[in-house]
């Protein structure tokens, strides 16, 4: 007996030490460190799965304040697995704890005897086999700073989720929660091995194998084992447990209906992510249709429509459909795969890069779990659709649906648009009652489907390089959807697109000439193959923050259902100059561009490679100082300037005109001549950053026009006002910020760079050093085009009465107006002469009443004051 007795003593001394002196080995826990073998083959059936760097980052940055949970929707250890070997591969937060999770395969052997020697000691000792929960294992390991994982949906069903487990992982985390300060964040997570939509009914390979959102373990295997680049994982925001405890609607409510909302919300916020990484269920074009033509609101129109027009119901039906013929994208999801292969390609040949903003599309994604997404592009090529759409379905997210304008509906590129959810639209909807109902029709039941648009809110290509003021129709339509409540929220998501160097450069700038555009068609199409043979510099993606409808109206008074027909409209103006200037603020200015700003505001035709880099560094320390995006060259100015000036001699923009000066003294500079029939190609460019200089040469202009080395503040504000007010047909404003901001945070800007002095006694008051002088005229210069293109449309409706300027002579009579002007030297600008400027002036002067010889006191006004202002660049002379 006492041997038996010491044997058993020396047994249990064993066990203990090899326990050491407790039973937290769980199977439900892997280790920091893995065996080898399981850890060599993990890491090569996951180290070709895409993670996403800025939410890899994100969660690096998490992990410090909060403790992670990651959440799964469906129940395997798959993801488990890849979360814990992958994730400590790359040096995230990687889950150390599975709750109700038991894996054994992958453990060592070693840790495999300790768990059955902890549960079988255990039971010896307390009748029972150990409970993470109970002996506060997992909170031990969360406290420490242990990641861990759950999933929502258990796939044995609802009994073994609700009914037969004992414990609840949800429960226990918003118990924990109540118990340290320290937050808790769930994050959702999907590991997808397909971007393709649901489909219904599901296939027969769905249903042995499982289906693409919930593959079975075999069709897992194959996926990453065959085809590993397939797979990619994608997390969705974190659910933070302390801030949802907090929320008022949650006081007062038990354990129980705190776990199930946990839930519920967890698992809304997967499926809205999993839909924005696939988009929703793609229907048919005849689906589509049969929607669009059965909905009850469309078909008490269509007879009310039908008795108007004095028409049977058929014959408006089969015109209806044939709109619908002509509108109606056909998305094949099979053909963006290879598009999107293609096009790779193309960018590889075409482009020495895309330089893409990460940060931005990241947000971008996130708000697309909210509510439908609308895509709104700035405008410059026929690229710009290509681009995004290749980008949103290489990030993961499906492609949206893009309106196209109808010239792009011709064979057979209308085709395959179409194929990549394109639809069309016609340039204006004038009289055409029923095209529009069916178009409007079209769109709220893409809203509605869950579907993202895209749109380009300039209706066309800018022909100038800056952004075309917007057009406010296709706003119009979906704030009657937000209003109408076919949907919840709109998410707008404003997107800068930009180029080193524009293909259609030669083709808009003959617009600008006069030169009548010619049609697109096939022909063109095969023309424009010998693109493929350039190099077209980078291409930069930036992405402006989502606007939120929601939020919108929410500021907006009257209630959007209280407003009459001028409150609508202002709303969609002001919601579309939202958008024009969110574009505007994330712009990125090129090493192009801004030396084309340099070259064509320098006085004198003829500059040296010193001179014209005085104006770099003051338009880039005003740049800096606005916070302004700028491309990663610009971080050495001068090999820059070098290399553009070098590039813009090779197309023939300037000329270099050796290295001598006038005098002996210039012997080493290098000197440049502007080719006169080349500025407007540099006035394309320079417009490309213009936006971000217009409230410096609006203020540096205003001081200018004082003609005094001293002034105030507030005296600059009513010609900021005037100046706003005078180009408003060409550059949007911001309409949150007063002038009275921006005349602020300019002189703040001129002061830090020595362009301006305050005053040493008197308050407000600034003076002028001579250097300064310089700068201001450097800012003012921006401006000088357009004034002299206002003067030549002012000078012609001067010249002519109302009777003689009928429409389609009036530009004709205008450039030849200009170009004697021109040749007279009147004006200095070649690129004043621009028929986009006339048309602007026009538009103004119309708007002021001025419509030609007889509204004499009016043009007598403002030939004073176009005067006046130009009289500030003559000291440059």
């Amino acid at each position: 007996m006492a041997l038996a007795q010491g044997i058993k003593e020396k047994f249990r001394s064993w066990i203990d030490t090899a326990l050491q002196g407790h039973h937290d080995h769980y199977t439900c826990s892997l280790p920091k460190k893995s065996g080898f073998l399981s850890s060599l083959i993990l890491k090569s059936l996951f180290s070709d799965v895409y993670i996403n760097p800025t939410q890899a980052a994100f969660l690096k940055t998490l992990s410090k304040d909060a403790i992670i949970v990651y959440a799964s929707k469906y129940k395997n250890r798959f993801e488990y697995l890849f979360c814990h070997n992958r994730y400590k591969a790359e040096g995230m937060p990687f889950p150390e704890i599975g709750f109700e999770y038991r894996i054994f395969l992958w453990q060592k052997v070693s840790r495999l005897i300790l768990i059955v020697l902890a549960h079988l000691d255990h039971l010896f000792r307390y009748k029972s086999f150990p409970n993470p929960y109970k002996s506060g294992y997992f909170k031990r390991k969360m406290e420490a700073g242990s990641a861990a994982f759950l999933s929502l949906v258990d796939q044995k069903g609802f009994y073994h989720q609700f009914v037969k487990a004992k414990e609840n992982p949800l429960k226990y985390l918003i118990e924990l929660q109540r118990t340290i300060d320290r937050p808790i964040c769930i994050v959702p997570l999907w590991l997808l091995f397909s971007k393709k939509p649901h489909r219904r009914p599901r296939s027969l390979a769905d249903i042995i194998f499982g289906s693409e959102e919930n593959p079975g373990r075999l069709r897992r295997w194959i996926v990453v084992l065959r085809n590993p680049q397939k797979a990619f994982i994608e997390n969705s925001d974190p659910v933070n447990l302390k801030d949802f405890l907090q929320e008022t609607e949650n006081q007062g409510r038990n354990l129980q209906q705190l776990s199930f909302i946990l839930r519920n919300r967890l698992l809304e916020q997967m499926n809205r992510h999993r839909q924005s990484i696939t988009g929703p269920v793609i229907k048919t074009r005849e689906e589509l249709k049969e929607l669009i033509l059965r909905n009850e609101r469309f078909q008490d129109f269509m007879k009310r429509y039908a008795q108007s027009q004095k028409k049977d119901i058929s014959e408006i039906y089969k015109k209806a459909d044939a709109y619908l013929n002509e509108i109606a994208a056909d998305y094949s999801i099979a053909f963006v795969q290879t598009l999107s292969m293609i096009l790779g390609w193309v960018w590889k040949t075409m482009f020495d890069g895309i330089t893409l903003d990460m940060e931005g599309l990241h947000r971008v994604k996130s708000a697309a779990t909210r509510a439908p997404l609308v895509f709104v592009p700035c405008h410059k090529s026929h690229f710009d659709y290509l681009v995004l759409n290749y980008l949103l379905y290489t990030n993961n997210m499906p492609s949206p649906h893009v309106a196209a304008g109808s010239n792009l509906a011709f064979w057979p590129i209308g085709t395959l648009f179409r194929k990549s959810g394109a639809f069309f639209i016609k340039r204006t909807f004038h009289g055409a009652k029923l095209y529009a109902a069916i178009f409007t029709g079209y769109v709220h039941m893409l809203i509605a489907h869950g579907f993202n648009i895209e749109f380009f809110i300039e209706g066309g290509r800018s022909r100038t390089g800056k952004l075309i003021l917007p057009k406010k129709g296709l706003v119009s339509i979906l704030l009657d959807a937000y209003k109408t409540g076919i949907c919840k929220d709109l998410i707008f998501a404003p997107v800068y697109l930009g180029y080193d160097r524009l293909l259609e450069e030669s083709a808009i700038l003959n617009e600008l000439e006069g030169i009548q555009k010619k049609q697109e068609s096939i022909w063109q199409l095969i023309r424009a193959r010998k693109v493929l043979k350039k190099r077209y510099g980078r291409i930069y993606v930036q992405f402006a923050e989502p606007i939120s409808l929601q939020d919108l109206v929410a500021k907006t008074t009257p209630a959007l259902q209280d407003m009459d027909q001028a409150e609508y409209q202002a709303l969609a103006r002001n919601l579309s100059y939202r958008i024009i200037n969110a574009i505007n603020n994330v712009s990125v200015v090129t090493p192009q561009a801004l030396i084309a700003c340099a070259i064509l505001n320098y006085p004198k035709p003829r500059f040296s490679q010193n001179e014209l880099m005085g104006y770099v560094e003051t338009y880039l320390n005003y740049l800096l100082s606005q916070k302004a995006g700028l491309s990663e060259d610009l971080d050495n100015p001068r090999h820059v300037v070098e290399n553009v000036l070098a590039m813009y001699c090779h197309r023939k923009f300037i000329e270099k005109q050796g290295t001598k000066g006038h005098d002996d003294s210039a012997i080493d500079e290098k000197w440049y001549l502007v080719c006169e029939n080349k500025r407007l190609n540099l006035e394309y460019y320079k417009n490309n950053c213009i936006h971000f200089f217009i409230p410096a040469s609006y203020t540096a202009l205003a001081i200018l026009s004082y003609d005094a080395f001293q002034f105030s503040a507030s005296a600059l504000q009513s010609d900021y006002n005037f100046l706003q007010d005078f180009f408003k047909y060409e550059f949007a404003h911001d309409v949150d910020k007063t002038p009275e901001y921006m005349v602020r945070k300019t002189l703040k800007a001129f002061i830090d760079d020595a362009i301006l002095m305050p005053h040493p006694t008197l308050h407000d008051t600034y003076n002028i050093p001579a250097a300064g002088f310089r700068k201001l005229l450097c800012f003012a210069s921006f401006l000088k085009t357009y004034f002299e293109s206002y003067w030549v449309v002012l000078k012609v409706l001067n010249a002519y009465g109302r009777r003689d300027l009928v429409k389609k002579e009036r530009i004709k009579k205008i450039r030849a107006f200009g170009n004697q002007l021109y040749k007279r030297q009147e004006i200095e600008r070649s690129e004043a002469l621009s028929q986009i400027n006339y048309e602007n002036a026009l538009t103004f002067f119309n708007f002021k009443g001025i419509r030609g010889a007889e509204d004499d006191e009016r043009i007598e006004f403002y030939k004073q004051v176009i005067q006046r202002y130009l009289g500030c660049f003559m000291v440059q002379k």
